[in-house]
């Protein structure tokens, strides 16, 4: 497609991307003067699956889904316009296995969860939670993006019984034979993609689609807590419920997903939280102090003389008294005067708090989709095509 005005409103600037389903420009809205995403569908792509994918977004309206700006057909070119989202996928921050840190791990997981749970809300299945489908926008909030096979409740379904849709290494159970999905297909998925955030590796891994349906049916994945010693307890936990093989022991829905990341999180041994003893700091006394307190201990030594010169001779000295000096002026050894006592006072300054302080643990992408067929045997004897998306 050529750079120029199309549909009278919309600036192309650069090509963004382009699949067998789509291809997708950087535009400028003149009427709104703001950057879009313009999605075209590609001669050979199937227009009922790009027109839903139009309506699912439409119907949904939350800060953690891509928004639909405009939808139409211009020169006979199909198009959509989409909220331009400058931040990249998922995909990107997880490329060669590296694993995000655990505090962005339950950020996005948390973003992610509330987003599906308005899409649930709303009758809506995903169908292909995957990185490529999670983009972020300029300040780094979470999109939910690509619709395109979502199953809507009451609506029309492109797929049949028997055919698989979904992209290999993230689809459910439910989604790999075949069998009708819900909400919880969404979540099973939504486990693989936290399992791989916190690991840095796919629960399951193969080249080949069949076996990876197979896996997801029948294999229980290596625990994330072996895989990786010191996860988070909490979000390992929550790995493994969505993970589930059978869709009613999984968290119901993205809500519930939501729920149990909103819970208090348990201690990792990686986040155990640890305390530091600070080191004292030591006053600095003023200049003056000490010529004052030297004043001020004379004035009470002399004081403490007066006071036992006119005390009566049969009187025991004060109990109090830790210490004395005694001074002694021998002129002749049969008149020696009797001694003076002087009282010093002993200070016991009280030992200071320690202060603790405790240290806790520590290009822009519009998603498309490509759709290939792949025959899954059952035990039935009978196959299974596998429609599923790259």
């Amino acid at each position: 497609m050529d750079r120029g005005v199309f549909a009278g409103r919309y600036r192309l600037e650069s090509r963004l991307g382009r699949s067998a389903m789509a291809e997708a420009w950087l535009a400028h809205d003149l009427e709104l003067d703001r950057p879009v995403a313009l999605k075209f569908l590609t001669p050979t792509a199937d227009r009922a699956r790009f027109e839903r994918e139009a309506r699912a977004a439409a119907a949904l309206a939350h800060p953690n889904v891509t928004r639909l700006y405009d939808y139409g057909e211009h020169d006979g070119r199909v198009f959509m316009a989409l909220e331009y989202l400058p931040g990249g996928t998922l995909e990107d921050r997880l490329a060669d296995g590296q694993r995000l840190r655990d505090e962005e791990t339950a950020a996005i997981a948390k973003q992610l969860a509330t987003g599906l749970a308005h899409a649930h809300e709303r009758g809506l299945v995903h169908r292909d939670v995957k990185p490529a489908n999670v983009l972020f926008d300029e300040e780094d909030r979470l999109k939910l993006a690509d619709f395109g096979i979502a199953w809507i409740a009451g609506g029309d379904t492109i797929t049949e019984t028997g055919t698989v849709m979904g992209t290999p290494a993230y689809i459910s159970p439910e989604q790999a034979a075949g069998e009708s999905v819900g909400p919880a297909s969404d979540v099973y998925s939504f486990g693989v993609l936290l399992y791989r955030m916190l690991t840095g590796r796919l629960p399951f891994e193969s080249d080949a689609p069949v076996e990876l349906a197979y896996m997801h049916l029948h294999v229980d994945p290596p625990p994330v807590d072996v895989v990786r010693p010191d996860v988070p307890r909490d979000l390992a936990a929550l790995t493994t419920a969505a993970l589930a093989k059978d869709p009613t022991a999984r968290p119901a829905d993205g809500a519930a997903l939501a729920a149990r990341l909103d819970a208090p999180s348990s201690a990792s041994p990686a986040a155990a939280a640890e305390t530091v003893v600070l080191p004292r700091r030591r006053r600095r006394r003023p200049a003056w102090i000490l010529p004052v307190a030297a004043l001020v201990v004379l004035a009470a030594a002399g004081a403490a003389v007066a006071v036992l010169l006119t005390h009566d001779t049969s009187s025991s000295p004060p109990a109090t008294t830790s210490a004395s000096t005694t001074r002694a002026h021998q002129t002749t050894a049969a008149s020696t005067p009797p001694p003076t006592t002087q009282p010093t006072s002993t200070r016991t300054r009280a030992p200071r708090p320690a202060t603790t302080a405790t240290t806790p643990s520590v290009p822009a992408v519009v998603p498309s989709t490509a759709i290939t067929e792949t025959v899954i045997p059952t035990t039935a004897g009978t196959t299974t095509t596998a429609t599923t998306t790259g």
